[in-house]
């Protein structure tokens, strides 16, 4: 979740930048609370369990990736709007075809450790993210770059390996010198550099690889916060202010501890009591009443987010894609975001968000409320009514009664029952997903992790992003929409690549493997205790910023 030369880089980032977005003039930092602010002190911050270690190219959801952001800074950066920055390690991100990139990186970055950030510390943290014997989460990222496809081991037809990679490092990538790096793509890719602020291309240290378990429990970053202790589940982990951090932003606060909740509303009355200092995405219950309880500390902010429920393609009951259809044109959105979510919420009729250069408010014909139409449909498809559908949500994030709200919905237009499925937290619930453990729709959310379209659709649906490799929960495959995210990776323009990927959003909405559900703002609080708080448009609070009040 995070591009020049004069002609290639500024080109990629002109695409980009166009395909953002309307999230400018947002107020991020709105109510930043009149204290008198000082550097140094200690804040704290609301986090779930994090479903992997801190490793971040294991790191695709958002409770780990918040603390990734305080530990580390990839080769570039993005404002709170998601426009790109050059504040990173990155000096120069160059290509004069898009496919061949050279990259140039600044003086006087080192690690935690006090060893040196160099072209290498890049190189081999790709490598091995992409290796899939190390099953990263994130490897799918590194799918463009040539030589991919050989640090894959061969599988069977379930997709469980019957040997090992043909190699351990991509053709594609070079090591040139300490301040410089090569990549190839396997084909060209204007917005490449876009990309590089993910947590997937964060460098790692040399001491990592020496004991990549210990350094997911205590992870040795480059970025504004340092761990001088191990992260403990169940409980959290402080970070303290790294004094030779060599971006522009250094940290204001002394520390920032991490306090992992079960359920978010016990962190929400922590911060009401002033035992926590902030919660970054509020239980929906308190969407109403939080504006005028915490006046200035209240933050309303545009989110990338999008909310939706995903099919287990696996299992024949959800195999007929009428059935999928019937399902979405059975829930009535709209009343659920007035009821349960006091209109923060707005009904999802695209899977690309609106602030993105893509989105289209009319892409999914499936997405309004169409009883008659809804049960013809099952009809056609021969769906067994009687025996009950499972609902999944993860447990302790204020999901219960919305989901409650679809189940209640599809009873009555429907004539189903259903049970719901919400004990797993979310350490455990990803996981299941994964091992094609969902047995009913379930919810599922998407914040950008780099300011595209693609972002929206490549790694949440394309064949190559099935999981270990990404993070596709569906196991949706269709080599039509593979293709066309394909053709508009490679757009020579903004208006060509949207082109093709409004098509294959098309496709996708065409084959429903998800129910699109809510796009949203953030809605967070803090405490009288810390001012400038800033929540981007990827849901994360910007940990360098926050100060402590006097």
């Amino acid at each position: 979740m995070k591009l020049g030369k004069r002609s290639g880089a500024l080109i990629a980032a002109g695409v980009v930048a166009a395909m953002m977005l309307s999230a400018c003039g947002s107020d991020n930092t709105k109510g930043s609370s009149g204290n008198t602010a000082a550097t140094g002190g200690t804040y704290s911050m609301y986090i779930g369990e994090p479903e992997n270690p801190l490793v971040p190219g294991n790191t695709t959801e958002d409770q780990g990736n918040q603390v990734l952001e305080a530990l580390f800074t990839g080769l570039v950066q993005y404002d709170k709007d998601g426009a790109v920055k050059y504040t990173g390690v990155a000096d120069s991100i160059k290509s004069d075809d898009s496919t061949n990139w050279t990259i140039k990186l600044k003086d006087g970055w080192t690690f935690h450790d006090g060893t040196k950030v160099t072209a290498k510390s890049f190189v081999d943290a790709w490598n091995y993210t992409a290796y899939s014997p190390n099953a990263q989460g994130a490897s799918y990222f590194f799918e463009k770059v040539e030589g991919y496809g050989d640090l894959q081991a061969p599988t069977d037809a379930a997709g469980k390996p019957t040997g090992q990679p043909k190699a351990k490092e991509m053709s594609g990538l070079k090591v040139v010198d300490d301040k410089t790096f090569t990549v190839k793509l396997s084909a060209p890719f204007a917005q490449f550099p876009v990309t590089l602020g993910y947590t997937a291309f964060y460098p790692l240290p040399e001491a990592f690889f020496k004991d990549p378990k210990a350094a997911g429990a205590k992870p040795i970053g480059n970025g504004p916060f340092k761990a001088d202790e191990a992260f403990v589940p169940g409980t959290g982990i402080t970070l303290t202010k790294y004094d030779d951090y060599a971006g522009a932003e250094k940290a204001k606060a002394d520390k920032v501890q991490f306090k992992v909740y079960a359920d978010v509303t016990t962190a929400y009355t922590d911060v009401q009591g002033g035992e926590l200092d902030i919660v970054r995405r509020i239980p929906p219950d308190f969407a109403g009443t939080a504006p005028d309880e915490f006046g200035d500390r209240y933050l309303e902010t545009k989110s990338s987010s999008f909310t939706y429920l995903g099919f287990p393609l696996y299992d024949p009951r959800f195999k007929d894609k009428r059935v999928r259809q019937a399902f979405s044109m059975a829930i009535d959105r709209k009343e659920i975001a007035d009821t349960i979510f006091s209109g923060t919420r707005t009904p999802a009729t695209s899977v690309i968000a609106p602030m993105i250069d893509g989105y289209r408010d009319d892409a999914c014909k499936y997405c309004k409320l169409d009883v008659k139409k809804a049960n013809q449909l099952l009809d056609e498809a021969g769906f067994d009514r009687k025996k009950p559908i499972d609902l999944w949500f993860n447990a302790g994030a204020g999901h219960d009664a919305w989901v409650q709200a679809v189940g209640n919905q599809l009873r009555k237009n429907l004539k189903l029952d259903y049970k719901l499925k919400g004990d797993l937290d979310f350490s455990q619930y990803l996981p299941l997903q994964d091992k094609k453990g969902m047995t009913g729709p379930f919810r599922l959310g998407w914040s950008m992790d780099y300011p595209s379209p693609q972002n929206y659709l490549e790694p949440l649906y394309s064949t190559a992003a099935l999981p270990p490799a990404g993070s596709n929960a569906t196991f949706y495959s269709n080599p039509e929409f593979d293709d066309l995210v394909k053709k508009g990776n490679q757009a020579s323009n903004n208006d060509e690549a949207i082109k093709y990927y409004n098509q294959a959003e098309d496709v996708l909405l065409e084959d429903m493997p998800i129910i699109p559900m809510f796009f949203q703002v953030e809605q967070s609080v803090f405490s009288e205790h810390v001012s400038n708080v800033i929540v981007d448009v990827f849901g994360r609070v910007d940990t360098a910023a926050v100060t402590v009040n006097s």
